[in-house]
């Protein structure tokens, strides 16, 4: 009973909220929506011109905010289906040297074949360089038998912002995904 007194409050509250957003809303006169578009448009252009020295800044600072070193950090896809091994609980090995960045992430199985750093239909190009697998046993410690699993050490291009990562798996499918990498925390020795 309490579940659903608790719920209908709660549907009341998002109601309200909802009502109270969409009604709080004033019309606004075409002349000045004209001149929100057009300013709009030009900071779109001051935008577009900018935005490449600007991503490569970003990707400067985020490595070299990190001192060289092995960490650990989150590992995020966009698909249930592509996961690091739960034993690992979504995190991988975060390694910074000379500023570049690779994470090693285990993956549940051996079904996930290779990975490519970019699209799908780039890697079935010629002369496309996969990222081989190493296999690793995952021991839970629980007394279950231990587990033989892909691994992979993935080049990080960027903390914090999405990149391509296509997979293959045993059915010999490639797959596009994107994935971050993010939440590094210093590893003590």
């Amino acid at each position: 009973m309490k579940k659903k007194i608790i719920a209908l409050m709660g549907m009341a509250v998002l109601s309200c909220t909802l009502v109270m957003g969409c009604g709080s809303k004033a019309e606004t006169p075409a002349a000045e929506t004209t001149t929100e578009a057009e300013s709009s448009d030009e900071k779109t252009a001051k935008t577009e011109e900018t935005a490449e020295p600007e991503k490569a800044d970003a990707e400067e600072a985020a490595a070299a905010a990190l001192e060289d070193g092995v960490y650990t950090a989150d590992f995020n896809t966009d698909s249930s289906m592509f996961h690091v091994n739960e034993f690992y609980e979504g995190k991988g090995t975060l390694t910074v040297k000379d500023g570049q960045m690779t994470i090693h992430v285990v993956m549940p199985s051996k079904n996930i074949v290779n990975l490519y750093e970019g699209l799908a239909e780039d890697a079935q190009k010629d002369g496309a360089e996969l990222l081989q697998p190493t296999v690793e046993t995952v021991d839970f410690g629980d007394g279950t038998e231990p587990e033989e699993a892909n691994a992979f050490d993935v080049p990080v291009p960027a903390l914090d912002e999405e990149f391509d990562l296509a997979l293959i798996g045993t059915k010999g499918v490639w797959y596009d995904h994107k994935v971050s990498v993010s939440n590094p925390e210093l590893l003590q020795d």
